[in-house]
């Protein structure tokens, strides 16, 4: 029989982290009386485990570790597939943030692989004749393309993590490229779909068949300029993108109408990925663990701790007070992210602020009167920025693989809209990342945060989540894609299984609430007539989900196995072969 999280969990002493932890054996034990379902000496977490968006990257993984492959050898097979067989979410144009846990040395590293603005950006990038762009003709220009991060990330991650040779990595991506691939129901509803991202000329010579048709579910589909890329990332290494043939095709096609971009060959080459310390706090017996800023994990982490001091929320799933708590505790944490969160090389972030219990304590007090939005707060360290005006279609795709020896990899990635710009080279699509900035530089006298800065890097959703018990020991790992939805996301979760007790799987395939300032979107037909008359009634009228819906994965290690989710909303799997 599973023991559940939260029951385990007494009450434990106000603590906050003080600064991050790199090193996952640092963090405070929990006090005697609680006893998490984590890993021990007895029963360490321990894969193989894959859980993925598409059964084809799964299988990609696992035959990875089958091989002695590590988590990070796993990731790099799961994206290259992923970038094929799931292209409206992910590829090797686009960018990635990715956790990583050492179980030899309790050692968490955050990975930053998210893409940076050219060289030649301004602050009014996506301006014409005064006035911002309208968002679309942004994303289908040249500008809205970044230096591409996920290859040179996983890169770097590979030669911390690996253990098989890089070359040996791209085979199933290359062979599926090469040999085809079924379409699977989501990938042909966006080919056949509205979105302009799937009506480029790039995009209509790929998904177009000889009889002038585009393809349909349960067809095959060939990518020749794909397998030939991958082959030549597997025998040539990250350099065939990062100052190579592949660099100039992706700045050749930035440079075209309409309205070309800057990015350039030089740029690309110049990226850089960023091993970060992470973001680590404390959450009833666990300790959770996400990527700092750019990344918005801060917010996830700022919404935990408000959590803890307000007991609706453990009223359980089926309880309106829990859901009306949970819509709430959103409208804060969105109002500081918002306003606060960018790239910490640019503008100041006042994490320590946002996480202080004090504050903490101050913006959870005013959970109960929050009807409707609210103003951020100001945390100490708060610098003087402008309103936010940042828009965060979806596009995004989450996996998490653990090793045989217990190492772990949650990794969330993404090329932004879907399809990204719409333009390809080399067989993948680009990103259109930069617009992630906010269009209006200033808000007043002061930037937003998030302004376009050259070589800076955009504000993201992205949250790739680790869990861990107050020993240091991996207990699990989570993440979504879903735009800026992805925090409701990522938080539904982990309180669904830490707070409610449930199985991942349920918790994954819990409705969806979003609730961002007036914004209100909800899996509607999943909440019952009374869980949306309360919400009703403190101000969150439920509308459908309008933001990209969730594509939860992940696993909590209970009883000697991983009980492992894949969002039933997407086509992934979750698959174990625990020895």
């Amino acid at each position: 029989m599973r023991q559940p999280l939260r029951r385990l969990a007494a009450p434990l002493l106000s603590l906050v982290l003080a600064a991050c932890q790199t090193n996952a054996a640092n963090v405070p034990a929990a006090p005697p009386q609680a006893k998490p379902v984590a890993a021990s000496a007895a029963t360490p977490a321990r894969g193989p485990f894959v859980a993925a968006a598409n059964p084809l990257a799964a299988e990609a993984g696992m035959a990875v570790l089958r091989r002695g492959g590590s988590a990070v050898d796993a990731a790099v097979a799961i994206q290259a597939v992923l970038g094929l067989v799931e292209p409206q979410s992910s590829g090797l144009g686009g960018g990635a943030f990715l956790m990583h846990y050492d179980a030899a040395t309790g050692a968490v590293t955050a990975y930053d692989g998210r893409e940076t603005a050219p060289s030649a950006a301004t602050p009014e990038l996506f301006y014409e004749n005064g006035q911002p762009l309208p968002f679309i003709d942004a994303v289908l220009s040249g500008r809205s393309t970044g230096a591409p991060g996920a290859v040179a990330m996983l890169a770097m991650a590979q030669k911390d993590h690996g253990r098989l040779a890089w070359r040996d990595l791209f085979g199933d991506a290359e062979r599926l490229a090469r040999d085809g691939f079924v379409v699977s129901p989501r990938l042909a509803g966006m080919i056949n779909g509205r979105a302009p991202q799937a009506r480029t000329r790039w995009a209509s010579e790929y998904f177009t068949k000889a009889d002038g048709g585009r393809y349909q579910a349960g067809e095959v589909l060939k990518n020749p300029a794909y397998a030939r890329t991958v082959r030549m990332l597997a025998d040539q290494g990250p350099g065939v993108l990062y100052g190579g043939p592949l660099g100039q095709a992706v700045a050749a096609t930035v440079a075209e109408d309409p309205r070309p971009g800057a990015l350039s060959a030089a740029d690309i080459s110049a990226y850089r990925p960023l091993r970060r310390d992470p973001l680590c706090r404390p959450y009833r017996a666990y300790v959770v663990c996400v990527p700092p800023p750019p990344s918005s994990g801060a917010a996830v982490l700022e919404f935990l701790a408000m959590a803890e001091r307000t007991p609706d929320l453990d009223k359980g799933p089926d309880s309106p007070e829990a859901w009306v708590a949970f819509g709430r505790l959103q409208r804060l944490m969105y109002a500081d992210r918002d306003r606060y969160i960018g790239d910490t090389d640019f503008v100041g972030v006042p994490i320590a602020g946002l996480l202080d219990p004090d504050y903490v304590a101050a913006r959870a007090a005013l959970v109960p009167s929050v009807n409707g939005p609210v103003e951020p707060g100001r945390p100490t360290g708060a610098p003087p920025v402008g309103a936010d005006a940042t828009a965060e279609p979806g596009g995004t795709s989450h996996f998490v693989v653990v090793d045989a020896w217990g190492n772990a990899v949650s990794m969330t990635t993404t090329v932004e809209s879907i399809f990204g710009s719409g333009r390809m080279a080399g067989g993948f699509f680009l990103n259109n990342q930069l617009t992630d900035f906010s269009f209006t530089p200033m808000q007043g006298d002061h930037p937003a945060a998030n302004a376009v800065a050259a070589g800076k890097r955009p504000r993201s959703s992205m949250t790739p989540t680790l869990i861990l018990d107050r020993q240091g020991n991996l207990v699990g790992a989570i993440g979504s894609p879903g735009g800026s939805s992805i925090l409701a996301y990522v938080a539904k979760a982990l309180v669904g299984v830490i707070d409610w007790d449930l199985p991942v799987q349920e918790a994954v395939a819990l409705p969806n609430l979003v609730v961002r300032g007036e914004m209100v979107g909800a899996d509607a037909q999943l909440l019952s007539p009374e869980i949306k008359a309360a919400l009703a009634q403190a101000g969150m009228a439920v509308r459908p989900n309008a933001t990209e819906t969730s594509g939860l994965h992940g696993a909590i290690w209970r009883d000697g196995r991983w009980d492992g989710g894949a969002d039933p909303r997407r086509e992934g799997v979750a698959v174990s072969e625990v020895r």
